[in-house]
């Protein structure tokens, strides 16, 4: 039975019974304490909280996930993997345990013919949880399943949660006896390669606190009902039911073996270390398709980092396995062949994601060339240091300049015999992450301090948005946090987050900054708001401080936003859909939205793009967004289905999470997107856009910057401003300075290149005074002084090597000239063969130099270069070279 039909399978099966089908949701996950979607239920994990009220009491779904803690062990067993699908059956306070049970049981053993899967009863064992009397007699009287076959196992295995504060339970297993072919017997407590778990059945009771491993956390106490939440892993299933040994033989990941051992000309099976490298390659590609499929684009932090890793890995198994040009291409292409039965998004979105696949491809075999020869280098000194570790600041700089992913450095450093001081380059990584987020604070509360907003949420409903229709209105104080504790009254000066029972103020979102304004109460105390937050979905948090009066819980308030902020930004979110769409337009499909960022009188839009867009294009794409500015266009939003919306052809923004009904918001015969944001009524209110130009954040991503309106006008204004000033500067017409200005520039390049030659021969043509004038020290010519300042180090070495140069004969010669550049004091320091056989070698010379100048330096023996901080210590450090020349020899 193919990996598609199980699917099908599945949900049939639960939409018969009640369940209401949810598609998948994006691996991208809507919740701040994780990266991806790590398991079946935690887009459900709203409900299960008591966040969000479900849409339907029963539900069932085929979820992505990606899971990447073990990433290392990828390919070294047959067990791990990066990217699974998990089949899930949910309850929301409706059916319980003897529901669940039922449903598992009928599925796993009904016979194919009737919509099952046809498992044999009899190789079918469960576990239970340790004190779970009710879950075994279930198993044993009303499922009919023998004692003998059922085992209780303690909170490790039989007590389950995300990792993170959330909900957890009791869970019980089915698992699949393979056969004494797979080891002893004696059920799944004994040997689990042998009876392997397919189906687990979590009974939801409890929420979880913050704690570390399986078992080391404390329960919080219970959910507000009684809920189910079970996970069959697809991949597991499809092994049993297609008669493979493990799940890299299934039939999502053979073929992706097959095509590698296309390229490659190396079988599966032939060898251990190409077996590894094969079942590398065929998850970590796998996982990478579904990942740029859902909007994740290669990148150095977060998610990002996730897929450049898992690519780059299966890249370099690939030419580890022979492979010596480009194979990304034919290993993307069979990926969406085969998961697109399952996912026909990812069929729809084939060039857009072998796009972002094909630049990474490209960025990475570049970094290969460049960070081995420098990775080469670092091995060869460490060893000739007679060292075994590699540095962490060399292993910082192959990720930092050559994006080479740290465990990559770690594989190659392992393959010369060495390792490398992981702990010396996270110290580097995380220097370089304070220093980039100094001023960075988190403005969205986490999920782990959110108690007192759903204890608001379950008190009083979700808040009424009003700010479609109306800028101002009345309301009411249903909560007040002080220092992010619930308090019934503030004072003033007191930082308050307020919570109204409706509101005319935007939560940022969806790429759009939150409204700003004034509460004011009937008392006359008054609120300024900053900030709008949505930390549960559906409650609005105001942030801001009390400037008059005292604010108390259930009082009577007005809230109104600054209008002229609110009608900025509207008219640079409207911009931002008009540029997404002219881009498309322009560049095709794959220019999708990747991010945006609207604020008063200006935005940015990321999109996917594998190289820069030509400025001519740009420019095409200005022209087209005013020209429809002019055609005065109305803007409309609309409330439709999910369904109806992508009938109509609506772009949504990757990663964005959408319910059953959305908001489309329409622009003329334009552009069509669905969008929670707030925005113009027509495109005449736009003014002007005016594009900034675009640059890049990451491989293949770019970003578009632009001004609106207002600020479009003066931009433009002051760039009339220049333009004239240069007019009058260059006695020249608006469309001639560019040629103008090039000719002045190269006129003074050329004039340049004659001063540098000019000086250059002025600092040589006195090597021979130099040459002549030299101390004799025991026999060895000293040459050592100073040269004009401003003398640059390559006149400067030249001297230098051109005096060595004519002292005669084999008379032993060192020759150390300083110079003050940039008020920084330099020296160079040769020495002729014959100085060396007398222990004098350039290099020690110049770090003695170097010291007492206060900086440093180094080189060969034969020639070495070195600096400071301190002109005014050169004639100290003449006198330092002239000692050791003489203590030397």
């Amino acid at each position: 039975m193919e990996s598609a039909e199980i699917r099908r399978r599945w949900l049939s099966f639960f939409e018969e019974r009640g369940h209401a089908v949810v598609p998948s949701a994006s691996l991208i996950a809507d919740d701040p304490t994780l990266l991806l979607v790590n398991a079946g239920m935690v887009p459900f994990k709203p409900y299960f909280l008591g966040e969000t009220k479900p849409p339907a009491p029963r539900a069932t779904s085929v979820q992505k996930c990606v899971r990447t803690p073990d990433i290392e062990e990828v390919g070294k067993t047959t067990r791990h993997g990066t990217f699974f699908q998990m089949c899930g059956n949910f309850s929301f306070g409706d059916y319980f345990k003897e529901g669940a049970i039922k449903y598992a049981w009928e599925l796993l053993t009904s016979s194919v013919a009737d919509g099952g899967y046809g498992l044999e009863p009899e190789k079918l064992w469960i576990t239970v949880y340790l004190d779970d009397d009710e879950a075994e007699t279930i198993w044993r009287d009303v499922i009919g399943v023998p004692a003998e076959r059922i085992q209780r196992l303690g909170k490790k295995d039989n007590f389950w949660s995300m990792g993170v504060p959330g909900p957890c339970g009791p869970c019980s297993e089915i698992n699949y006896d393979r056969g004494p072919e797979f080891g002893v017997e004696g059920g799944p407590a004994v040997n689990d390669e042998r009876y392997v778990e397919i189906w687990n059945l979590v009974f939801m009771q409890y929420e979880r606190g913050a704690g570390d491993g399986k078992e080391d956390f404390p329960i919080l106490g219970d959910l507000p009902s009684k809920n189910i939440d079970t996970g069959l892993g697809l991949e597991r299933l499809a092994m049993i039911l297609q008669g493979v040994q493990n799940m890299y033989e299934t039939d999502t990941l053979r073929v992706v073996m097959d095509k590698a051992t296309e390229l490659t000309g190396v079988q599966y099976g032939a060898a251990q270390n190409t077996d590894v490298s094969m079942r590398v390659v065929a998850d970590h590609i796998r996982t990478s398709v579904m990942l740029i499929g859902d909007g994740v684009t290669p990148g150095n932090e977060g998610r990002g980092y996730v897929l450049r890793r898992i690519m780059r890995r299966a890249i370099r198994n690939m030419r580890l396995m022979g492979a010596t040009g480009p194979v990304v291409q034919d290993l993307v292409d069979v990926v969406i062949d085969t998961m697109g039965q399952q996912y026909p998004e990812l069929v729809t979105d084939r060039k857009r994601i072998e796009t972002v696949a094909l630049a990474e491809e490209a960025a990475f075999l570049k970094a290969v060339k460049g960070g081995t020869n420098i990775l080469d280098t670092a091995v060869t000194e460490t060893k000739a240091a007679g060292g075994t570790v590699l540095s962490g600041d060399k292993a910082f700089l192959l990720h930092d300049t050559w994006g080479f992913p740290i465990d990559l450095t770690l594989e190659m450093a392992a393959e010369q015999g060495l390792s490398v001081d992981e702990p010396g380059f996270r110290r580097l990584m995380q220097e370089q992450r304070d220093r980039a987020k100094a001023d960075a604070k988190a403005k969205k509360t986490g999920h782990a301090d959110m108690s007192a907003y759903r204890e608001i949420a379950d008190g009083s409903g979700a808040t009424e948005f009003t700010g479609y229709a109306t800028t101002q209105g009345e309301s009411t104080i249903v909560g007040l946090l002080v220092n992010g504790v619930s308090a019934p009254a503030a004072s003033e000066g007191d930082e308050v987050e307020v919570v109204l029972d409706r509101t005319p103020f935007y939560a940022e979102g969806g790429g759009q900054l939150a409204d700003q304004g004034r509460i004011k109460l009937d008392s006359g105390a008054v609120i300024v708001v900053r900030d709008v937050q949505q930390p549960v979905p559906g409650v609005f948090v105001h942030k801001g401080s009390v400037q008059v009066g005292e604010v108390t819980v259930g009082a009577s308030a007005y809230a109104a936003i600054d209008v002229n902020r609110r009608r900025a930004i509207a008219r640079a979110h409207s911009a931002t859909h008009l540029t997404h769409q002219a881009l498309r337009d322009a560049l095709g499909p794959t220019a999708a939205q990747a991010g945006s960022e609207n604020s008063p009188g200006r935005f940015r839009f990321d999109f996917g793009s594998p190289n820069a867009v030509p400025g001519t294009v740009l420019t095409d794409v200005e022209q087209k967004i005013n020209d429809v500015l002019s055609r005065e266009l109305d803007v409309t939003a609309e409330i439709m289905s999910i369904d109806e919306a992508k009938k109509q052809g609506a772009i949504a923004e990757f990663g964005e999470k959408y319910g059953e009904r959305v908001r489309v918001v329409t622009i003329g015969d334009f552009s069509k997107e669905l969008c929670g944001g707030t925005h113009v009524g027509n495109t005449a209110q736009l003014g002007l856009v005016k594009l900034l130009g675009e640059s890049s954040i990451g491989s293949g991503v770019r970003r578009v910057e632009a001004l609106v309106g207002v600020d479009a006008y003066n931009f433009l204004a002051k760039e009339h401003t220049v333009v004239a000033q240069l007019q009058e500067l260059v006695k020249g017409r608006p469309e001639e300075l560019p040629e103008k200005i090039a000719s002045m520039l190269g006129k003074l390049k050329d004039a340049e290149k004659e001063i540098e030659k000019f000086r250059a021969e002025k600092v040589l043509q006195a090597a021979a005074g130099l040459a002549a004038g030299a101390q004799d020290i025991r026999g060895v010519a000293l040459v050592v002084g100073t040269v004009p300042d401003g003398t640059g180090a390559d006149d400067l070495r030249k001297l230098v090597l051109d005096v060595r140069g004519r002292i005669q004969g084999d008379r032993p010669a060192v020759v150390a000239l300083f110079t003050t550049a940039n008020d920084r004091p330099l020296t160079v320091i040769a020495t002729n063969e014959a100085a060396r056989e007398r222990g004098l070698k350039a290099g020690d010379l110049v770090r003695t130099a170097a010291k007492t100048l206060g900086g440093g330096g180094g080189g060969k023996p034969d020639v070495a270069q070195g600096g400071g901080q301190n002109p005014a210590a050169i004639p100290d450090a003449i006198a330092a070279v002239e000692r050791l020349v003489v203590e030397t020899v």
